[in-house]
């Protein structure tokens, strides 16, 4: 069949209604269902708009007849035929065109489909590689057609709340200079200059800044970029983000302006409203009362400081990690029909404790009468009323403590016990809980290498009441950054800019680089800071992380069309793959290849 042979569709298979009864129309797609009934055939006919039933009457011709019994599923078709409302009795409310059906007068196959790998239907069953090796396939799913349409409504009300906010869309390059931001680039080897190398962006970063410096106030876009890191759930080699930055703003201005940004967003797109002003935490906060500086909050279940408890009880271990300066960090499980908290169970906790740096996790049930049983509930004799009114405990609760001599490990481990009881005792009510987390500390410790680092990255700003003490005290410093979370996940993360080359400077000093190295590899950003930079900031909420919680998935892969695998390979396309010689020549490049393991 020529191209210009088929019947082109009139409508699509979501778009008929019983107020069409009596047309005639032509449809295009895959056939989804075919039933054959001997001489009449019930096909659900297919597209990305919805599905049609066409029926093949028993007194079709001869041809439609034996057109009909070659169909298999996923062959792709035209239907030319009259549209006719249901019987009262075969109307399915479940499907958009339910009240009619097409009585086919003609069907042109215009291509079969080999045996399927696996079913096309709403979801499929199949492993993640055999979806990937045909994504072709799998992209038309229900399920996976609902989560690509959700993607571009997402990112096509950020455009249109941006622009009629005044920003600018611009693009940055794709071929930038290798600068460290953290990650390991992604390297691509120049032909025209031996022994040199374009790096992929990790973020446009010094990008948008520079664009601040070029007097763009408002910039924005939707950005592709490169992290060669491994891949999980969440992340992936390559990944998109809104990128957006401002001239002239302060912390609070980003913030407020991401606030009305997705209240728009939620709001066209799923019909949701959000809080007007989103709830905000201080990074010591958040990290005292749930454990991490990501919390899901769509649980009440917070975490306490007992050191005094534990100062006042008979155990030791408790005892000598406070006279230490240690913590001690603790949780009240509540009673559930959904979990016995068996000693099997318990255990489980303490697994999850012991994998952020805890040596153990101490427990104690409360009974009868206000009493306390099993565990360490013999150190905590005659001190029952304190501990129990401490969690406003009822009977049948849990209480479960975590010590440790480092405040973080402390609370990241009560923190991960948080986060296992809120899934399996069913604690987390649906919705969307958004907050921020301000008050970062600018700069961390790196033990091995023994200098401090930029927790974020070196161009944030210190808030102002610690620039004097910058290089005295970096471990007290708070900087000017702010990360946006949603449900328990990093979705945002941003700050306010340095835009003084001096105090650049001496961020690089603080973070061990010199100002040879510095000048080497951000020279371009502290040149352009020398003409007049403005104050600015920005943020860059993750697109991926955000379709993929707003579609209630727990994977990335699911809101991306071609991901690659949790190896970080693509069984569709077979990539990463060899080159030929010719081409590593033309690069003036040699494979050294790992030697095989005998």
């Amino acid at each position: 069949m020529s191209e210009e042979a088929f019947s082109q569709r009139t409508t699509t298979c979501g778009g008929l209604t019983k107020a069409d009864a009596g047309k005639t129309v032509v449809l295009n797609g895959w056939v989804h269902r075919d039933r054959n009934h001997g001489a009449l055939h019930f096909i659900n006919l297919r597209d990305r708009y919805g599905i049609t039933q066409v029926v093949v009457d028993d007194d079709a011709s001869k041809e439609l007849q034996e057109t009909a019994s070659k169909l298999r599923m996923e062959f792709c078709i035209a239907v030319t035929g009259l549209v006719r409302l249901r019987p009262d009795n075969m109307i399915n409310k479940d499907m958009k065109t339910g009240e009619i059906e097409v009585k086919a007068d003609k069907i042109e196959i215009l291509n079969k489909c080999l045996p399927l790998p696996f079913m096309i239907d709403d979801e499929t069953e199949a492993n993640e590689d055999l979806r990937l090796k045909y994504r072709y396939l799998d992209l038309r799913s229900t399920g996976m057609q609902k989560r690509i349409k959700l993607r571009h409504e997402f990112v096509k009300a950020i455009r249109e709340y941006l622009y009629k906010t005044d920003f600018y869309e611009i693009e940055t390059p794709t071929l930038i200079k290798s600068t460290p931001e953290g990650a390991r680039d992604f390297l691509v080897p120049s032909r025209f200059y031996p022994g040199k190398f374009f790096a992929l962006p990790q973020s446009p970063q010094l990008f948008k800044q520079i664009l601040m410096v070029g007097g763009f106030d408002k910039y924005f876009q939707i950005a592709r970029c490169y992290r060669d890191e491994d891949a999980r759930g969440d992340r992936q080699l390559e990944f998109t983000q809104l990128d957006l930055e401002m001239s002239f703003v302060k912390r609070d201005d980003v913030l407020t302006l991401m606030e009305d940004l997705f209240n728009y967003v939620f709001k066209n797109v799923m019909n949701i409203e959000l809080p007007k002003e989103f709830i905000r935490l201080s990074y010591e906060e958040s990290m005292n009362t749930y454990g991490n500086d990501k919390p899901d909050l769509r649980f009440d279940l917070k975490i306490k400081n007992v050191n005094d408890l534990a100062s006042k009880s008979s155990f030791t271990t408790f005892k000598d990690i406070v006279n230490d300066g240690g913590y001690v960090k603790a949780l009240c499980a509540p009673k559930s029909e959904n979990e016995a908290f068996t000693r099997k169970y318990i255990d489980a906790l303490q697994d999850a404790a012991k994998t952020y740096g805890a040596n153990g996790l101490a427990w104690m049930k409360v009974g009868e009468n206000n009493s306390l049983s099993g565990g360490v509930s013999k150190f905590f004799v005659g001190m029952e009323d304190e501990v129990i009114s401490t969690f406003d405990a009822q009977e049948g609760d849990l209480i479960l403590m975590v010590a440790h001599k480092t405040w973080t490990k402390c609370c990241t481990s009560m923190g991960a016990v948080r986060s296992k009881l809120g899934k399996d005792l069913k604690l987390i009510q649906p919705g969307f809980k958004f907050c921020w987390i301000v008050d970062f500390p600018l700069f961390e410790f790196n033990e091995d290498e023994n200098h401090w680092e930029a927790a974020h990255h070196m161009f944030s700003m210190p808030q102002v009441e610690y620039l004097d003490t910058l290089e005295s005290d970096p471990g007290s410093v708070k900087g000017d950054l702010y990360d946006l979370v949603l449900n328990g996940y990093e979705v945002a993360s941003g700050s306010i800019r340095i835009h003084d080359v001096e105090l650049q400077k001496r961020i690089f000093s603080i973070c061990n680089f010199s100002e040879e190295e510095a000048q080497q590899k951000f020279g371009f950003l502290l040149d352009a800071f020398k003409y007049g930079a403005p104050p600015h900031g920005g943020i860059a909420p993750g697109v991926d992380r955000m379709v993929m919680i707003m579609a209630e998935e727990t994977s990335i892969k699911e809101v991306i069309a071609f991901p690659k695998n949790t190896s970080a390979t693509s069984p569709m396309d077979d990539s990463p793959s060899f080159v030929d010689e010719q081409q590593l020549r033309d690069l003036h490049l040699n494979v050294v290849y790992p030697e095989k393991k005998e």
